[in-house]
């Protein structure tokens, strides 16, 4: 049986909601560079009958106008409301719980044909690989800022003369008005977060990052030059759960993106995913999910 690529980009994205596009057309456009969603939410009840979590390859950038929704982004269940901006970038994987009738986003996603306004050593900070996701609470102010630039957008890509210069000037400005707005409300958050909190955060950081090829508490301890007990002890403390069941939550959650979004045999993905054998991997797996990779491939 053939399996849909793991990855929820551009092209599985235009398959999906191309027989929509029709009805939609008023709130999103989607062309091969990138999509801007202009009022609206009613695409995601197409993503997600395609049996999530995904895993993103490109740069989304939102806010939420109306309505709420819980998501797990990158393990971490988040709650976003209205005045919350977003950032999602590549291998974001997302795992929507519940999204309100009512919900309501602005924003825009580039795809990896995107002309990206910046070199790779020019990025904003915000956007330069080292954070993976965020979303913050800002104030109105900052919304109306938001909505301006992106209605700007969607105003440009409507154009008949699709001027790419003009977009990705357009681009620029909303990843610079983000970065700033990153850099102010993570300082404040910083300098009220505990010490446990701030651990924490930069575990499960790393844990997004090296889950799929190590296992162990003690590479993740010595990363942040901190002894295991010590980090097991915060993270307990933080989260009600071990270090060790974050990390299983990971690698596993990874896992069945593979198994259900890819063609890769078991033996590719325990080989990838950076166990010993297949036959460890199919324990491994079955004992933390209570069923067998094979089994949940065929759910």
């Amino acid at each position: 049986m053939n399996r849909k690529p793991k990855l929820m980009n551009f092209l599985q994205m235009r398959n999906i909601l191309e027989p929509h596009i029709n009805e939609m057309r008023e709130h999103m456009l989607i062309n091969n560079e990138m999509a801007v969603i202009h009022g609206n939410a009613e695409f995601f009840k197409f993503i997600i009958q395609q049996n999530p979590p995904f895993i993103i390859d490109d740069h989304r950038l939102g806010y939420i106008n109306k309505g709420e929704a819980r998501i797990n982004i990158n393990l971490v269940e988040r709650h976003l409301t209205a005045g919350t901006i977003a950032f999602l970038g590549p291998g974001t994987i997302i795992n929507p719980v519940n999204i309100s009738k009512d919900f309501e986003i602005y924003g825009i996603g580039l795809f990896s044909d995107f002309p990206m306004p910046f070199t790779q050593n020019q990025m904003p900070l915000a956007f330069n690989g080292q954070i993976r996701d965020f979303q913050l609470q800002v104030d109105s102010a900052e919304i109306e800022t938001t909505r301006s630039i992106i209605n700007l957008i969607w105003h440009m890509t409507h154009q008949p003369d699709y001027n790419h210069q003009a977009i990705c000037s357009l681009v620029a400005t909303l990843m610079y008005h983000y970065d700033r707005l990153y850099k102010i409300y993570s300082d404040r958050m910083q300098s009220s977060m505990s010490r446990e909190q701030t651990i924490f955060d930069r575990f499960i950081y790393l844990v997004n990052k090296y889950c799929h090829k190590e296992h162990q508490i003690k590479f993740y301890s010595d990363k942040m030059c901190l002894t295991e007990r010590y980090l097991g002890t915060i993270i307990h403390n933080a989260s009600g759960s071990t270090a060790k069941e974050w990390i299983d939550r990971a690698l596993v959650t990874r896992i069945k993106a593979e198994l259900r979004h890819s063609d890769k045999t078991t033996v590719q993905i325990a080989d990838e995913m950076g166990f010993p054998n297949p036959a460890f991997f199919c324990k491994y797996f079955k004992r933390n999910t209570g069923m067998t990779p094979l089994q949940f491939k065929k759910t």
